[in-house]
């Protein structure tokens, strides 16, 4: 596998999100086509004009996919995600089912989840 790609309105400003959420190096910018790589893989974002956020966990835009992320400390990290931009999604299914992990969406609307042991 070469990239998990996001689409987006703005790539440089969702792979500076990405970028402080996960680390890693921003290692190839143009103005439609971003790409971060973590430990070897990468993170790709492409700009899309007409782009519609998800509509999870109802409507007509499923999520199609997610990121879960496992962090050590999911109160601070979840400050951090807030503070970069993130929203925390009212719809927190783990949080019912007493799982580990809570969702959150990215300044471009995708979900992702901060998961922990």
């Amino acid at each position: 596998m070469r990239s998990v790609v996001l689409d987006c309105p703005a790539p440089k400003a969702l792979a500076e999100f990405y970028h402080a959420v996960l680390g890693g190096e921003v290692t190839f910018v143009e103005d439609e086509w971003v790409v971060l790589t973590v430990d070897g893989l990468r993170l790709a974002f492409q700009q899309v004009e007409e782009f519609a956020a998800p509509t999870w966990p109802d409507g007509e835009r499923p999520q199609q996919f997610h990121l879960d992320l496992t962090v050590d400390d999911v109160d601070a990290v979840e400050a951090r995600v807030l503070e970069l931009g993130a929203s925390k999604h009212d719809v927190q299914p783990g949080q019912a089912a007493g799982d580990s992990f809570r969702v959150y969406l990215d300044p471009a609307g995708h979900p992702f989840c901060l998961c922990w042991d």
